[in-house]
């Protein structure tokens, strides 16, 4: 398949994109990119990106992956990884993007991962208040 297909799904306040065959330049970047800038426009703020069916991505893809990173985490919200093959798991291992992104092989674990953090900041507040930390 040389081309990039990306399919838009909901799971509770989070868009889950489906992406099937190449991210790689002219093969699919542009798609990727179209697709993050128009959540971003519609005001969405946890996305996760499952690659599973991804069968190539190069130094372009890669570059997509981090411009939808920073323009998601620019208007406030997350993005997360989802189902690495074995090859982008090597390639983001490489690239240190690794420690961009959180990175899961569980949708709904990737999908519930955008509740921890207010979850963590309320449970902690009350400490900080106390002069504990």
């Amino acid at each position: 398949m040389s081309k990039l297909t990306i399919r838009e799904r909901q799971i509770n306040n989070t868009s889950v994109l489906d992406l099937d065959g190449k991210l790689r330049l002219g093969e699919g970047s542009q798609e990727f990119h179209n697709a993050i800038r128009t959540l971003v426009e519609k005001g969405r703020k946890n996305i996760v990106v499952n690659l599973e069916n991804v069968t190539s991505i190069d130094s372009s893809g890669l570059g997509e992956l981090v411009a939808g990173y920073v323009a998601v985490t620019r208007s406030g919200g997350q993005i997360n990884l989802l189902h690495l093959s074995k090859r982008v798991h090597e390639l983001m291992f490489m690239t240190k993007l690794l420690t961009v992104f959180d990175v899961y092989d569980s949708e709904s674990e990737a999908v519930n991962s955008f509740k921890a953090p207010a979850e963590n900041s309320q449970m902690r507040q009350p400490a900080a208040e106390s002069g504990l930390l």
